[in-house]
């Protein structure tokens, strides 16, 4: 098979890596992938993952058979129904689908209209009436954008003063754009967060492993929120039990849900969740892996990922549902940052040491935000710019692992 994946983060280098273990695919392509990316498959770097005219000519002109979509923003401007008229097979949503991940009132009120558990909440788009509410509301809160904003449209403020300030911002001033023009305020939810994933193809549903990640930018849980500063799976809170509540309860009523609106779910669906005494509440839908969720699962799993995305994308999910495997062991990922991430960063700056640290199936350094430059130095080109993914006994020897090889960059 000749197969295209979408994007070119760390979580799209877990895609290709996995990928590339298959001895059913012959190429890889990737739009506009990275300088890690470009080891092991060929690159499109002058192509953006958004440009879907150019990602659909590419497919003929490579005679690409699945293409895989990493990340959101290609899904919902439409990448795959553009595909799929053209009759090329893709892993992931349609742009309807899609807006589970980009409109969060759209998943607040399909989970309202299906009694899906998750935070009470209020839409507004005038921030007097968003204050109004604050003022009025008894418990603390949570000020989220209602479009995409790149993983940090959502503030936790510590007080009523920052709640406030968070509406004005986002609503009067225009903190995150078009995003932030209609934002959802709900009530702040205490307990342990858990990634939890599920691969659909449109009738079959599977579960698809878990990972607890961390948003915050620096060290004890301070700073604000990121794409992801680590992550690790499996998740410990999560029981087989809980496992198929979370199926029956969250998973199973949203496919329904959508459904009922004449959508149909192809891809990944990944549920953020929160465990209140226990209890699984929705904070989030998003519509792809996860990132860096997304590396710590590839480095479980056992089984082709071919023959799952394949099956997906075909609708024969029921045929390999039976034969997903996972290792017992622990994966954890580590992200390099640039220095001053998620706000004002350097590019261009040269990463040493790289290359001479071994890597093996059980350890790998994933490219979030890398280049070569042209003296073909490894440079970083975003503010994620490498992620130390190690897979042990259990969290803490993977952690130990992880720690050591970052002491050579």
């Amino acid at each position: 098979m000749r197969i295209l994946v979408v994007g070119g983060g760390g979580r799209e280098h877990a895609l290709v890596w996995k990928l590339h273990q298959s001895p059913r695919v012959t190429d890889i392509y990737c739009v506009p992938g990275n300088a890690g990316i470009a080891e092991i498959a060929t690159c499109f770097a002058d192509v953006t993952a958004d440009d879907v005219i150019e990602i659909n000519n590419l497919c003929f002109e490579y005679h690409i058979d699945l293409v895989v979509v990493g990340p959101e923003l290609p899904l919902t401007f439409g990448l795959v129904d553009t595909l799929e008229q053209n009759n090329i097979k893709v892993f992931g949503p349609n742009q309807k689908a899609a807006q589970l991940e980009a409109s969060k009132r759209f998943m607040k009120d399909l989970c309202a209209q299906h009694d899906i558990p998750t935070a009470t909440y209020e839409t507004f788009t005038n921030a007097e009436e968003a204050i109004s509410f604050i003022d009025e509301f008894e418990n603390d809160v949570v000020i989220k954008a209602d479009g995409l904003a790149a993983g940090k449209g959502v503030i936790i403020p510590q007080s009523k003063a920052q709640a406030k300030q968070a509406v004005t911002s986002m609503l009067h001033d225009g903190a995150f754009g078009e995003a932030g023009q209609t934002i959802i305020i709900e009530e702040f939810l205490e307990g342990p967060e858990v990634s939890f994933f599920a691969i659909c193809d449109g009738q079959t549903v599977i579960p698809f492993g878990t990972a607890e990640d961390h948003k915050r930018a620096f060290d004890g849980d301070k700073g604000p929120n990121t794409g992801g500063m680590g992550a690790f799976s499996p998740s410990y809170l999560v029981s087989d039990d809980l496992t198929q509540r979370i199926m029956d309860d969250i998973i199973a009523p949203t496919l329904e849900g959508l459904r009922a609106k004449n959508i149909v779910f192809k891809g990944v669906l990944y549920a953020g969740l929160i465990l209140v005494d226990g209890q699984p509440k929705l904070l989030e839908y998003n519509v792809r892996f996860g990132d860096p969720e997304c590396q710590v699962l590839m480095m479980r799993l056992e089984t082709d990922l071919v023959d799952i995305l394949d099956a997906a994308a075909d609708n024969r999910l029921d045929e390999v549902k039976e034969h997903v495997t996972w290792s017992d062991q622990s994966a954890l990922t580590v992200v390099l940052a640039a220095d001053g991430y998620p706000e004002n960063y350097q590019k261009g700056t040269v990463i040493t040491g790289v290359d001479s640290i071994d890597q093996h199936p059980h350890f790998a350094i994933f490219h979030a935000g890398t280049a070569r430059n042209a003296n073909g130095h490894l440079i970083n080109t975003g503010g994620r710019v490498l992620n130390f993914t190690s897979r042990e006994n259990d969290v803490s020897s993977a952690r130990s692992v992880v720690y050591t090889k970052l002491e050579q960059i």
